[in-house]
Formats: C-alpha cells, structure tokens, sequence
C-alpha cells in the first residue's frame, strides 16, 4: 500500500451533492441553478473556494491563531485533495462528489452548516481515501484547537474555554467555632451587669454566661443594688466551684436565700470571703467557715450573727486567715479573738472596733509574743486602758534598761495603728509607744481628748517613716506639736496631716510644717485658727514643687497634687482663696534650658466657704482642662465681685462711687493750683504720688 500524503486526505463532512448517473457522462452533466446568495454567504464561499485551491493545500498554511480562539462562522469544510488527485472520482462518500472539480460544494450559510466542526472536534474522524477505500483516522494534533501556552482546548473550536467555577467559602460560624477559651476571656472585659443581660440571647450564651471561669472573681459591690436575688444566686451556684474571691457586700436581697438552692454548700474554694452588712443567720457563716479552709481574707463586719463560736470554727479550720474584720460585731469579744491569735498563726490585720473586752491583760500579752500584727485598728473601743495599751507593746515584767529606765523588747511590727476615740487613753498610754514602733506608717489618735503636746512631741521623733497623722479634735494640743513635727525625721515622708477642730493651731504652727514637709498630698484643716498666710505658702509650695517636676513638654494636663480643707475658718478670707486660684492658673517662663513648658503639673483642690466653693470647683475644672485663659477670666470677675461686695458693705454702692468721684475731682483741682502756681505748663494730666484719703480701701 501506497503511503498516504496530506493531498489524499478528505473531511468526512462535505454537505452532500446531487449524484450523476452512471451512464451519463461526466462531461454530459446536468448543471443544478443555485439559489442567489446574500453578500456575507458569497464572501463565505470565496473563502471556501481560496482555501480549496490546490496551491494553498501545497503551501500546507496554517490556520490563523484569531481563527481558532473566535466563536464567530468560518469555513465549513476545506477539501484537501489536490486537483490532479487519483483519487478523485471515488464514489465512496456522499460528500466527495466528482462534479465537484475539486472544490467544496458545502453550504455557505452558518445556520445550514453540520454540528460541530471537524478541526474542533475530538472525536470527528479523517477519511483516507487509498486503493482500498476510504480509511477513519484521527485528527493530527497540529489541527487540534490550542490555548497560548500551549496545552490543548477543551470542547470545539467555537467554543470559548470555560472558567473554572470559583467555589463559595463554606459558611463559617465565627462565634461558635471560636475555642470556649477565648469566648471566656471576652466576656471577661464585660461588666457582671453586662454578662447577666447577655445571657438572655440564647440557651447556649445563658450556659456560657454562668460559667464558672467566668465568675472566679465575684464582686458585687458596684451592682448589688441591680441585680434580682434569683439571679445573684444563679451565679453562685453555677460558679460555686470557681470562685476565689467572693464580695457579698451589702446585698441584703439575699436575706431568704441562704438555705435554698444549695447557695451556702456550693462555694468551697473560697480565700477571699466579704460579708460585710448582709442580712445572714448564724448557721450559714458556720457553713462558710467550715467549707472553705484557704481562706485568707476574711470581711464579718457588722454582722449580728457573728459569735464567738464562729471566731473558734475559724481558728479551727482556716489556719491561713491573714485578714480578719470584725468591727461592730457585738456578739464577738476577746475571749473569741483569743482563740484566732492561738490558732491563726499568721494573721497580721486585725480590725476590731467596738469590741469588748480589750482590758485583758493575759490577752494583750499574747498578742505581744505573737507579734505578727502589722496593722490593729481598735477605734471606738472604750475597754482600753494604758495598762493593756502598755502589755500589748512592752509585754509584762520585762526587763529594765538601767540607763533609759524603759523596758528592753524587740521592737513591735505595728505599721498602722487606729486609737481613735479610746478615751481610756492618755499620755502615759502613748508614751509606751515612744522607741518601740520604728516601722510606724499611720498613726491615728483623734478623738482621744486627754492627750496633751508632752507625749504627742515624744513620740514624733521616733517614728522616722511615719506617712499619715491624725490628730482630729484633740484640744489639748498646741503648735508645739506642729513644731516638733516639722523638725522629725518623718517630715519628708509625711503625705497626710488631720488637724480638724484644734482650735489652739493656727500659723504659727502651720507654716513651719508647710516649708519642712514637701510631700504632703493633703491638709485637713478646717475649724482652725488658720489665715490667708497658710493658703499663700501652700500656693508658694506648689510653685516650687512644680519647678522640680514639670515635664519638658507641655502635653500633660496638671492634676491635682494637694488637697486643703480649710472650710469654717474665721481668719481665711476671700483673699487668700484668690492667691490659691491666681497660683493654680500661673503660667510661669521655663527654667530650664532645653525649652520645658511653663505650665502648672500640680495644682491645690480647695475646699473653702460654702458660698465661695461653687466658683472654686468651676475654676478648677477649667485648669484641669488646660484652659487657663477661662480660668483667669472667672477669677477676674470673681474678684470685681467680692469687692464690689465689700464696698457695698461699708458704706452702700452709691455712697462710695460719690466719695470715690469727689475724692477724685479734688485731686484733679489740687494738680491744677499746683501747675498754674508753679510751672507755665499746668498740673493736668501731671504724674504725681497717690494719695490716700480717708475713705481708702479697706481690704488693702
């Protein structure tokens, strides 16, 4: 068999021709009229035509890139026999006519062309017509449709290549898919009020609302009064096993809940327990006591059903107890608290007012070879005396120092301690603490009134870190006092001072104290003998504070650095609360060389007269805000006012502007003698020495 060439290849879809007869001659063939062709069908067929011809099938062209990507008709069908071709005259296809000659006699209207296109489809077979008949090959590969880069298009040749669908993101449950984890640490940032009003969306946010993670920090101070006892006991309950710190402050709603519900079994883990003025029986705080061995702070203040039986459950199964209040417990007295120092071994804070029972020797003895407490507050608990005072700090029948004469015992960890209104307290009482409390921070001894300046100047020099003094209503007491203070080692460290209702300290006392302890933060003053020079040294000592912390950049807003309450004193006038006011809206030239700014970084909060205070508090407001221009402006007018004030005072407004315009035209006539005696040149307009006549200012 004869090798096949391009030449003798043949589309199997050529449309199908109008046989001839056999026995009628080829030359003898009856022509068929061809309908007339619209001008796109005859530009089709000259098409046909060209790429039929034998010298294009021998060129072999190939076919243009455009005319593979386009959708648009092109040639039906190209015959690639040549004219010359043996083959010609074959009868075997309907498609191959020999009256052709060689061209295409397919169609040229799109519409009436085959389906499909043989160059495009994969499975149109080539017919090879040889010497035994038409053959089915497969399209070569050079003919089939190909993309730019090369690899071969899907579907036929008038088909654009599809995109691939772009399939959706699965729906994704942000919330719900999130690890329970970081939903906890969330809600975390939410207010407890917040969380309860969460979990009214759904039955899945109600479970994760009251979990337990949730709630292991229990605090209801800021939301007892909101929250409905249902709901406070739902919380409990459901967090029970999580919680460590359980605030209950206040909350009296819970006043019938404390059997039902298992409220009182379910918190086990607790170390930080406030049942401050709640409404509780006496079995549930032995429930809660008796549950929770790791506590550590314990809060019953003002509990009626507080006993000593519950002090003897808590020295028997809270061995960690550090913290304890039971201020205002009437059913608790030392006899109970003897039992905590014995079995509580590492409690340091103890507060105890109104307790009784504090004149026990053998008790305060104790505390003394314990001498664990760092802080003891003992305020209104009138059974103390100087005695028991003396056997809590110098112990009982210690020994003798030959030289001082005072009892020698390792100094006390006291670093806070509250005697106020003991009035079984008297100088020789503080005296016992002259040498033996050096770790001292807060001292408060108001209210003791027989207290004089002997013991109080003993006992400043040797507290050398002493922070907080209170000296509230004491009327035994001078300036001698401040005095002593002002030379004592605490005077720098001193940061709050109470000298309320002394009416024997005044500026004497004051103004020492003010030069000598810079860092005092506030000053409660008020029912002294105090004058405008306090406030003015006050004002001078912010100024000076302010050169050595200003910042070197004016961004910071000032705050408020010393507190005064200088209200319902006779000497403090409307002139020292103006250099008060002046000094906080001060804006002063940099000191320093690298530019700082001039602007106040502490400023006095006054509290004065009560007629005067609404424009104090709206002047500081505008200095905490940064506007000085409007806090100078209303302490302009605040002044015009109070002098127009005092002017009406002495003599009414009309009357004094008549004496002030008299005083001023006799003046002017004076100047004109003066001129017309003495120089050609007059005395109006002349620059002369004020004059101060009768009725000059009173204030200056």
């Amino acid at each position: 068999m004869e090798p096949l060439s391009i030449d003798s290849v043949v589309v199997d879809t050529s449309p199908v021709m109008t046989p001839t007869s056999p026995s009628t001659p080829h030359s003898e063939a009856i022509p068929i009229e061809k309908p007339k062709l619209r001008s796109r069908q005859r530009l089709l067929q000259g098409l046909q035509r060209m790429s039929s011809s034998p010298s294009l099938a021998a060129g072999r062209r190939a076919r243009s890139q455009s005319l593979r990507n386009t959708g648009k008709a092109s040639m039906s069908c190209v015959s690639l026999a040549s004219l010359g071709s043996p083959y010609a005259q074959s009868y075997g296809s309907s498609y191959s006519s020999e009256t052709s000659a060689g061209f295409s006699t397919a169609p040229t209207s799109v519409a009436n062309s085959p389906p499909g296109s043989p160059l495009f489809d994969e499975k149109t077979r080539l017919r090879m017509i040889g010497h035994d008949g038409p053959t089915s090959v497969p399209l070569p590969s050079d003919l089939r449709p190909m993309s730019g880069d090369g690899t071969e298009l899907e579907g036929d040749y008038f088909s654009r290549p599809t995109r691939k669908r772009v399939q959706k993101r699965p729906s994704i449950n942000f919330w719900g898919d999130m690890p329970p984890e970081i939903r906890i640490s969330i809600l975390r940032y939410l207010k407890p009020k917040e969380v309860v009003r969460c979990s009214r969306v759904s039955k899945s946010w109600h479970a994760m609302c009251f979990d337990g993670q949730l709630w292991s920090d229990l605090d209801t101070t800021g939301f007892y009064q909101d929250i409905p006892a249902d709901a406070l006991v739902n919380i409990i309950t459901s967090a029970g096993p999580f919680v460590r710190d359980l605030n209950l402050r206040g909350c009296v709603q819970l006043r019938e809940q404390w059997s039902r519900n298992g409220l009182v079994e379910a918190c086990q883990n607790l170390e930080y327990f406030s049942l401050q003025d709640c409404r509780i029986d006496r079995s549930s705080i032995h429930c809660f006591l008796l549950q929770n061995s790791r506590l550590v702070h314990v809060n019953l203040r003002g509990l009626a059903g507080a006993t000593n039986a519950a002090m003897k459950i808590l020295a028997a199964h809270c061995p960690r107890v550090e913290y304890l209040d039971i201020s205002w417990c009437n059913n608790i007295d030392t006899r109970g608290l003897r039992k905590v120092i014995q079995g509580c071994t590492r409690l340091r804070h103890l507060r105890a007012g109104e307790v009784r029972g504090w004149d026990d020797v053998n008790f305060m003895f104790e505390i003394f070879q314990r001498n664990t407490l760092e802080s003891l507050d003992l305020q209104n608990c009138d059974s103390l005396n100087d005695e028991s005072l003396g056997a809590l700090i110098e112990g009982v029948d210690s020994e003798i120092d030959v030289l001082t004469g005072r009892p020698i015992v390792a100094p006390r960890k006291l670093k806070h301690l509250d005697l106020t209104r003991c009035r079984g307290i008297s100088d020789d009482g503080v005296r016992v603490l002259v040498g033996n409390v050096p770790f001292l921070e807060g001292l408060k001894l108001a209210r003791c009134h027989s207290l004089t300046d002997s013991a109080v100047t003993e006992l400043l020099p040797t507290c050398p870190v002493l922070t907080h003094l209170d000296l509230e209503e004491l009327d035994g007491l001078t300036n001698d006092v401040l005095k002593a203070l002002s030379t004592a080692p605490c005077a720098r460290h001193l940061r709050h001072l109470c000298i309320s209702y002394c009416e024997h300290l005044g500026d004497s006392g004051m103004l020492p104290v003010l030069k000598s302890c810079t860092n005092v933060t506030e000053l409660k003053m008020d029912n002294t003998r105090i004058s405008d020079l306090v406030l003015a040294e006050a004002a001078s000592c912010i100024r000076d504070r302010n050169r050595q912390v200003r910042a070197l950049t004016g961004s910071e807003r000032p705050q408020i650095g010393l507190k005064i309450e200088a209200y319902d004193c006779a000497n403090v006038t409307w002139t020292g609360v103006r250099e008060v006011l002046s000094r906080n809206a001060e804006i002063s030239r940099p000191t320093n060389s690298k530019g700082g700014s001039g602007y106040p970084q502490e400023i006095i909060g006054l509290k004065c007269f009560h007629n005067w205070q609404p424009t104090v508090e709206e002047h500081t407001k505008r200095v905490l805000r940064g506007d000085f221009a409007a806090a100078a402006r209303l302490e302009r007018k605040w002044t015009d006012w109070m002098m127009l004030n005092e002017e009406a005072g002495v003599g009414g407004t009309n009357g004094r502007r008549r004496r002030r315009r008299a005083r001023e035209a006799q003046l002017l006539h004076a100047d004109e003698e003066e001129g017309g005696a003495r120089g050609p040149t007059g005395g109006v307009g002349r620059r002369r020495r004020a004059r101060s006549g009768p009725g000059g200012c009173v204030v200056m």
